[in-house]
């Protein structure tokens, strides 16, 4: 069955939409739009040594203070967050405060934008640095005057004491602290710093907890902002790859003269890699259609399945690996003996399987990335998470010292896990290489789609006893899925990458995907996951790998759909069970929170008053406890009967984040959740037959569109100051799958355990009744 938005195009439609849409853009004075050649606006890189203060920030003549972040913004306002914390620490106006970040040569590997770990882990580090930088220099100035430094004081850079003041600027502007900080000898999200300064007490912030305006917001809409698409070099050639028809066969000829009329036509032919460059982006396109390429005859279909038949495939393979809620990538002893034993003894059981499909990372715009690559060195732009990590997997790519190989982060279009948005580096660097010239390449939107990797489908069986009083007394979590990490989740060896595959790397697959985390207290509960082989050993486009909130929404969708469910089983309110069983008080505050705002009245589900007519309303709710955060969401939505169409019309998030470093941008990327975990649970699902990826562009992969969105994203901010901070770019994306299921449960009395929830599946569903 093909599950594609209707669309009826005709000229008189097309004229009218044309019409509607008529934008005109208006450059401020002095700005030039097109490409813009960043060639020379490179900085020279800086000795890097996290035990040095003057590697996390410099003060300048004038007293601008930049510091040196090794994390890059991907669309959530971090910059913004990071000014706030130098500024506040520093005792600085957030004006005077730059923050550049995702350049290796000018910045530390802090492991790049993952795990939501800016604010909660990485930030410590720079805030320890602005805070002792302010001890240094406010000590400088208390020797001078003859004074002790408690004697001091500093207003927005300046120094006030013994009747004297002095600015920054005027006591170290370019010049280095030379002060050694303590280093816990790590590298990626954890690397700490320490001087002997103490952070302030969040009591006395001025800056820190403020909702200040995201500094990015007026360079994207003035169009001053250059992004890597706008990238251009001098001397620099256009590519393109080129994608079997079929996803296991290779190259055996290609007839390079076919491509000949156009101007600097050349390809690159490296192992089962084909790739093309041309003098303009228009050439390489052409070339990418016309060159003449023979394939080899695939002996076999790529995969054993097919989406239509995939959780079929999922429940009958063996798995590769078991684990009982282990670590990652190894194999954890799996006893379902007492569980079962549990379950048998129990006086009512209760068992549902959730199925969710593979998911495409499918960014705004697909990969693209400029790489000059001259005899002993590289460097690369892109709009990618990791670019200490693709520096690595780069340096032995191509045989260079790692030392000469450099990384910067430009805005892109999006990068929410691993996606696509490293492979056009190794493609680009490649074909630099091989040709002595900068390169410019961008994947196509059907690449976008077709052969980036995908966040991995599960079947997970929830299994529960009650006993005669309906109180359960057993509970258990089983998933068995694609791993996340059939490629790598960063592209620090070459193996992660698909060139990288058709040159030969191994497969570097490991195993992982992960259980449910909330402090539900029952009786006797068991929990495990196990993995299925890859449906392509190499090469595939259905790789998989991490999505945003890896595997949270998966996992949540069976765990806390099932809550409700055993929660209608006992004619239970669902909230009201849910705190039953909870033992974290900060879930059951942030339970509560959600309850009080949506306004959330004590009720069994379904609902009773669901409506008499076509269109029938519902709520449903969802938590998560990850990433240092806590988060429950509840949704009111409506169905329509006739066609199917759920709508989740309201939305309330309760978020308790911790200290919270700026609210305005919490606000932002909670809305960027939900708007991206509605569109998951609404509409996304891979399609593939057993030789090719079929969902290539936004029709056969919808996503969310306007006229679907929530109405109105209700959110209560719980801020701890006394506590960490936590992180805030994927939990509240992590129940929604659930709580529109729930809602939707609610509304109609029908429960659906198989996402998304695409019209014609509810219509289905409704119809049976089940």
């Amino acid at each position: 069955m093909t599950h594609q938005k209707s669309i009826e195009m005709n000229r008189r439609n097309l004229i009218k939409a044309g019409g509607a849409l008529v934008v005109t853009l208006v450059a401020p004075a002095g700005l030039t739009m097109g490409s813009r050649s960043a060639y020379g606006a490179v900085a020279d890189p800086r000795e890097l040594d996290p035990t040095q203060l003057d590697t996390w920030l410099t003060v300048g003549e004038d007293g601008f203070v930049t510091a040196y972040f090794g994390k890059m913004d991907m669309g959530q306002g971090l910059e913004t967050a990071m000014m706030q914390a130098v500024a506040e620490e520093l005792d600085v106006s957030i004006d005077n405060v730059k923050v550049i970040m995702g350049d290796t040569g000018l910045t530390l590997h802090q492991g790049g934008a993952s795990a939501s770990s800016a604010c909660r882990q990485s930030a410590f580090a720079l805030r320890n640095a602005a805070a002792e930088a302010r001890r240094v220099l406010v000590a400088r100035a208390a020797q001078q005057w003859g004074v002790r430094s408690d004697q001091v004081s500093v207003t927005d850079g300046v120094i006030s004491g013994a009747g004297q003041q002095i600015a920054y600027g005027e006591l170290i502007g370019g010049q280095r602290f030379d002060v050694t900080l303590e280093w816990n000898n790590r590298y990626g999200n954890g690397l700490l710093v320490e001087g002997l300064a103490s952070l302030k007490d969040p009591s006395t912030h001025r800056i820190l907890g403020q909702p200040i305006l995201r500094n990015d917001i007026p360079g994207k809409v003035f169009a001053t902002t250059e992004f890597v698409v706008d990238l251009t070099l001098p001397g620099m050639m256009h590519g393109r790859s080129i994608r079997p028809p079929v996803a296991n066969a290779v190259p055996v000829a290609v007839d390079n003269a076919s491509i000949n009329d156009i101007p600097g036509g050349r390809v690159i032919w490296r192992g089962n890699y084909i790739g093309v460059v041309a003098n303009t982006e228009w050439g390489a396109i052409k070339a990418a259609e016309q060159l003449n390429v023979t394939w080899s005859e695939p002996g076999s279909p790529a995969f054993p399945t097919t989406s239509a038949d995939l959780f079929d495939h999922i429940a009958g393979v063996t798995p590769v690996m078991r684990n009982a809620g282990g670590g990652f990538g190894r194999p954890v002893e799996v006893d379902e003996g007492p569980i079962n034993a549990a379950l048998a003894a129990a006086d009512h059981r209760i068992e549902a399987v959730y199925e969710i499909p593979y998911q495409s990372h499918a960014a705004m715009g697909p990969s693209q990335a400029v790489v000059d690559v001259t005899h002993d060195s590289a460097t690369f732009w892109f709009g990618g998470q990791k670019p200490h990590q693709t520096r690595q997997g780069l340096a032995a790519f191509l045989g260079i010292d790692i030392e000469n190989v450099r990384g910067i982060n430009m805005p892109g279009p999006g990068s929410y896990g691993r996606g696509d948005h490293d492979e056009s580096v190794y493609e680009a660097a490649l074909m630099s290489q091989t040709i002595g010239r900068p390169v410019r390449l961008q994947w196509m939107r059907h690449e976008g789609h077709g052969w980036d990797t995908k966040g991995p489908a599960a079947q997970i069986t929830m299994r529960a006893g009650l006993d005669a009083s309906n109180n359960v007394v057993a509970h258990s979590f089983a998933a068995k899925g694609a791993t996340a990490w059939e490629v790598w989740f960063d592209a620090s060896n070459p193996s992660a990458t698909l060139v990288g595959q058709q040159l030969g790397w191994p497969s570097a697959r490991r195993e992982n995907y992960g259980t449910w985390s909330e402090s539900y207290a029952f009786a006797d509960q068991y929990k495990f996951w196990e993995t299925i082989p890859s449906l392509q050993d190499l090469a595939s486009p259905m790789r998989t790998s991490h999505l945003r909130a890896p595997q949270g929404p998966q996992v949540h969708f069976a765990s806390e759909s099932f809550i409700e469910e055993l929660a209608a089983a006992q004619g239970t309110d669902a909230a009201e069970f849910r705190l039953k069983h909870l033992t974290n008080e900060r879930e059951i505050a942030v339970l509560k929170a959600a309850v009080e705002r949506s306004g959330w009245q004590s009720r069994p589900g379904p609902n009773p008053n669901p409506g008499t007519g076509e269109v029938v309303t519902g709520r449903g709710m969802g938590l998560e406890s990850g990433y240092g955060s806590y988060v429950a969401v509840v949704v009111e939505a409506e169905v329509n009967k006739t066609t199917g169409r759920v709508w989740p019309r309201r939305i309330t998030v309760a978020h308790d984040n911790g200290f919270t470093f700026n609210p305005a941008g919490l606000k932002n990327t909670i809305e960027g959740c939900v708007l991206q975990g509605t569109s998951r649970a609404l509409w996304e699902e891979v399609a593939f037959d057993r030789n090719k990826v079929n969902s290539i562009d936004w029709f056969s992969y919808p996503i969310l569109e306007a006229t679907e969105a929530p109405e109105e994203i209700n959110l209560a901010l719980i801020d701890r100051p006394n506590e960490a901070p936590g992180g805030a770019g994927e939990p509240a994306l992590v129940p929604l799958m659930a709580a529109i299921g729930n809602a939707i449960f609610d509304a109609t009395g029908v429960r659906i355990r198989r996402v998304p929830f695409r019209p014609d599946a509810v219509k289905e569903a409704l119809v049976k009744g089940v």
